[in-house]
């Protein structure tokens, strides 16, 4: 047992006189079942494939079975969920203009199987039209696993905000940083007409990541347009060049070009929506061959100090990952 004023501060229930379960430290579940069958209606219907063949498109969620949830245990948040999933499908022969239908099941969407493994069948109603059948066995599969992997990052990002809340220290250290920022601009205010900007508490990051590709397609990966999109799954703006602004996830990344060297080098003034009012960090990418892959170092400095974790998983989540997945599709597209 520890001693008196020793134990974890997560388990004392601070300014409660109720013994509220503070930060969610302890056991607390959430249903995720209705909001799933939503969203996986919403991305699974209507995925379009289409060769020289043909065209084929997703038309309707048939079945949708099973249950998910999400619970959080002292400060770490734990997923079920199993689905067992029907499709409607539909394609048009180019040559003939021949029509067919057919079924797409997925019996076990669970999370013990990675979303490349889970299991897609696709079948076709009697008669011709195999042509339409291969390729949604291919293409449409690689859509559909696709459209999954979209619904766990859902589920695991935007169905669990509020879980995992901050600690009492954290948030009194943003709103240390809020009352400073807030007297530092009427002080600036009152003594000139002109905004000189504030000074914010900020840290530096260091992240590194390996990718199975060379320098100049992970180059490429941030400076092309269609490929940050591709990516980020959202609209972007990009003007690959000195001084050039860029825009991403619809606008909620912003910045500006401040150094390309190619295929070495990116360096960008930098900053999410949610960071004070015109507060930038600069972000260094530099691109270093390793073996048949590439070290990508990424250095970023002037973070404000309250949103450090955002930026990290802002990064390892949003970016590396994401890229990763892209590059393992250009790879099975050849």
């Amino acid at each position: 047992m520890a001693k008196w004023g020793q134990g974890d501060p997560r388990w004392i229930v601070e300014e409660r006189e109720d013994g509220t379960n503070v930060n969610n430290w302890h056991w607390t579940e959430r249903d995720a079942t209705s909001w799933s069958k939503a969203k996986l209606r919403e991305a699974l219907v209507g995925l379009v494939v289409e060769s020289e063949a043909g065209r084929c498109e997703t038309t309707e969620l048939k079945q949708v079975e099973g249950e998910a949830s999400c619970s959080s245990r002292k400060g770490k948040l734990i997923f079920f969920y199993e689905w067992n999933i029907k499709l409607g499908w539909k394609g048009t022969i180019k040559e003939s203009g021949a029509k067919h239908k057919g079924l797409i099941e997925i019996p076990n969407l669970s999370e013990e199987n990675e979303v490349d493994d889970t299991e897609v069948n696709v079948s076709k109603k009697k008669g011709d039209g195999e042509i339409l059948k291969d390729l949604m066995k291919t293409a449409g599969t690689a859509k559909v696993r696709e459209a999954l992997g979209d619904y766990l990052k859902a589920l695991k990002t935007e169905f669990t905000m509020g879980m995992i809340l901050p600690t009492k220290a954290l948030q009194n250290q943003e709103l240390t940083v809020k009352r400073k920022l807030s007297e530092n601009t009427l002080q600036i205010q009152a003594s000139s007409p002109v905004a000189l900007g504030v000074k914010i508490p900020t840290v530096a990051l260091h992240m590194t990541e390996l990718f199975d590709t060379t320098v100049e397609q992970l180059y490429s990966i941030f400076t092309v347009k269609d490929l940050v999109q591709k990516f980020s799954k959202s609209s972007a703006v990009l003007e690959a060049e000195k001084g050039g602004k860029f825009q991403m996830f619809d606008g909620t990344i912003t910045g500006e070009y401040i150094e390309l060297l190619t295929n070495r080098k990116i360096i960008m003034k930098w900053r999410c929506r949610s960071w004070p009012e015109e507060h930038y960090a600069t972000v260094a990418l530099s691109f270093v061959p390793a073996l048949g892959q590439t070290e990508l170092q990424l250095d970023c400095k002037g973070v404000p100090i309250c949103k450090e974790e955002n930026m990290k998983f802002c990064w390892q989540k949003q970016h590396f990952e994401e890229i990763k997945c892209l590059l393992q599709l250009i790879t099975l597209n050849g």
